[in-house]
């Protein structure tokens, strides 16, 4: 039997989706989870009924973890694929919106931030890109987002200090549109959403596309990331900090990937420093 699809697809209301992602064990971002977001794009470009895609996890504990970069490194390909989807997510006519609750790391923050709208859970939601903290940088497009989004110099926050930040913050920084308290997410984005199927699709595209002329990257500055991304992979000081996340839970369920911002300052520093910097 083929491998179920990581993407559930609800079509139940005219002129929208619902799209919940699901890769057991903590939605971790492999090579077959950005090829099927490409096909699940096609699908949504070629359907001239939907106006506007809702983007939801069925995880309650990670929206989405982080890219494996194990795999991806074996697969090189897949990130010019995932440059790919979110060129296309950011300038199709089809309004998105992501619905965030719990972890959003990585890829992760990269792909809500390609979203067209972001609403997160105020008690749960946590944003980061932890790549600093592994002797990698950001190559999935968050150099490109956070300083149009944010501005330069929390943009520099976010990147640099590779910690996670909470819904409050996000929303404080422009990173989020806004929170809420998580009883009200549902209800609140359910509301918006149908408001915005009501209205034409072809004045939501117009729109759209007028406002994408301020602050949508192009294909060759999220390149230049993807670029720096793999350079890094080959940089010595990475390769020691890559070993010593595997050695504490990367990639499974655990304390690590529950506050993965929280250990990455121990892995600057030499063994037998480290049980003074591991957190509580």
């Amino acid at each position: 039997m083929p491998d179920p699809s990581q993407f559930n697809i609800d079509r139940t209301y005219p002129g929208r989706w619902t799209i919940t992602f699901s890769n057991p064990p903590i939605n971790m971002f492999v090579p077959k989870t950005i090829v099927e977001l490409g096909t699940l794009m096609t699908d949504l470009e070629a359907d001239p009924s939907v106006k506007v895609v809702v983007f939801q996890s069925a995880n309650p504990d990670f929206f989405i973890a982080h890219l494996d970069v194990s795999n991806a490194v074996e697969r090189p390909e897949v990130l010019g694929l995932w440059r790919d989807f979110v060129l296309r997510l950011s300038s199709t006519s089809v309004v998105s919106i992501a619905k965030i609750r719990a972890r959003t790391r990585g890829i992760g923050n990269e792909f809500v931030l390609a979203c067209d709208m972001r609403f997160a859970s105020r008690q749960s939601a946590l944003f980061g890109n932890p790549e600093i903290g592994v002797g990698l940088v950001p190559g999935g497009g968050a150099l490109e987002w956070l300083p149009r989004l944010v501005g330069r110099s929390r943009a520099l926050e976010i990147v640099l200090s590779a910690d996670d930040f909470d819904a409050d913050v996000a929303e404080r920084y422009g990173w989020v549109n806004r929170t809420l308290n998580d009883d009200d997410l549902d209800p609140f984005v359910d509301t918006l959403a149908g408001r915005l199927a009501s209205f034409d699709r072809e004045t939501l595209a117009a729109a759209k596309a007028q406002i994408n002329r301020f602050g949508t990257p192009t294909a060759t500055e999220l390149q230049s990331s993807t670029d720096m991304f793999f350079s890094a992979l080959a940089w010595p000081s990475a390769q020691a900090r890559r070993v010593k996340v595997r050695s504490i839970g990367y990639g499974v369920p655990s304390d690590f990937e529950l506050n993965f911002g929280r250990y990455l300052p121990a892995l600057g520093q030499a063994d037998d420093d480290s049980t003074h910097t591991q957190p509580a």
